[in-house]
């Protein structure tokens, strides 16, 4: 589909929706949509993509901007995004469905599971256990990176200590991308399967959605490109790291090592309306379109907070702060200029999804400033507006 003929069946979708609704929910949506083209206007933002969800239902999906700043390409709904550390989400679910398997059990020895020594060395009687890892109480930090694994492996490399806090394991919560790519790695270990397609096969296929996290399987043609915003004179630039494809390290590739190749921590692509979709199954403890992707209490559990400090369960954390008021449940993401959100409420069944690909840096109550001004507004122009 061109992109003058998917404006235009954008258009019309948008004008059928619009019909079946009452004047006054019409007039809350158009403010909605005001006030969010209103950040493109003022160059606050490249382009947004949202979905909503309500009484368990999709019920609106846009798109703001662009996908392409220098062409003036529109973002369209079959544009996928990486979405950064809402992934985390998709590699907590897969370590749910193998503890499910009885494969994994989250109080497992991390060290064992991944085949060297992960132990804080100032507590190395304390266990690191897989649900420190994805509840970033494991006492791990990124100090040393984590774009491989080589970094905190006391083989590879002699400064390994470095990545430990000093606080034991459990007793403290510092949010740690390298967790997440251990994680990546003992799922592809404990599954046989290398981890995108243990992703793609058993979280992504029997929700039908439309992603994944190698470049090289997915059409470059529906990437929108991200943009780092650089400064208020510069404006913002193209990343285009943002979507190497890192061939050449796959074809050479090592299981159950390799594994932070596909960025487990960040790197899924995926559209605004196939995460919407996908959040879901999560606001539904684990079920969607039919099927049952994880038991109903291990989805909870990953819903419950385990750290006090950042109220973090397993890749999901609650909040009261996105939406004054209204606890939600989800997930952000930042990476190369993109900023993304996915909350939801699982008792009132309603979710709202808001990806962003470039958009200004600024934080208001611990939320991208813009991203946080379109959950507002949406919130207020198709759920609250009943």
């Amino acid at each position: 589909m061109n992109y003058e003929v998917g404006a235009m069946y954008k258009l019309l979708i948008r004008s059928l929706f619009l019909l079946l609704l009452p004047a006054m929910a019409v007039a809350q949506i158009e403010k909605a949509e005001l006030a969010i083209q209103h950040l493109i206007d003022s160059g606050k933002a490249v382009g947004i993509a949202v979905a909503v969800v309500k009484d368990n239902k999709l019920v609106y999906s846009q798109n703001f901007g662009y996908k392409e700043l220098e062409s003036r390409t529109p973002l369209s709904n079959t544009d996928i995004f990486r979405i950064a550390s809402i992934s985390k989400s998709f590699s907590a679910t897969a370590i749910l469905q193998l503890v499910k398997a009885r494969k994994l059990k989250l109080t497992d020895d991390v060290s064992e599971l991944i085949g060297f020594k992960v132990r804080n060395p100032r507590f190395p009687d304390r266990v690191i256990t897989l649900e420190h890892l994805l509840s970033h109480r494991s006492s791990i930090n990124d100090r040393k990176g984590y774009f491989t694994l080589d970094a905190i492996n006391p083989a590879k490399n002699p400064n390994a200590d470095s990545c430990y806090n000093a606080y034991a394991p459990g007793e403290g919560y510092q949010y740690c991308n390298l967790n997440f790519n251990m994680i990546g790695t003992i799922i592809e270990k404990y599954s046989g399967e290398r981890f995108d397609q243990y992703i793609k096969h058993h979280i992504l296929d029997p929700l039908g959605l439309y992603g994944g996290y190698c470049i090289d399987s997915l059409d470059a043609r529906r990437f929108a490109t991200l943009y780092e915003y650089v400064n208020d004179s510069i404006g913002f630039r193209a990343s285009p790291g943002a979507y190497a494809p890192r061939s050449e390290e796959i074809r050479n590739y090592t299981m159950g090592y390799s594994t932070p190749i596909f960025s487990p921590t960040g790197g899924m692509k995926i559209s605004s309306i196939d995460l919407a979709r996908y959040m879901m199954m999560h606001m539904n403890y684990g079920k969607s379109n039919g099927k049952r992707i994880i038991p109903k209490k291990l989805s909870q559990r990953m819903q419950t907070p385990l750290s006090t400090q950042e109220n973090y369960g397993l890749a999901l954390e609650k909040t009261t702060r996105l939406i004054a008021g209204k606890e939600l449940v989800g997930h952000t993401g930042v990476a190369y200029g993109l900023f993304s959100a996915m909350y939801f409420d699982p008792t009132k069944k309603w979710g709202i999804v808001v990806i962003s690909n470039g958009c200004t840096p600024r934080y208001a109550e611990g939320y991208n400033a813009v991203i946080r001004t379109v959950v507002e507004n949406l919130y207020a122009g198709l759920i609250k507006a009943d």
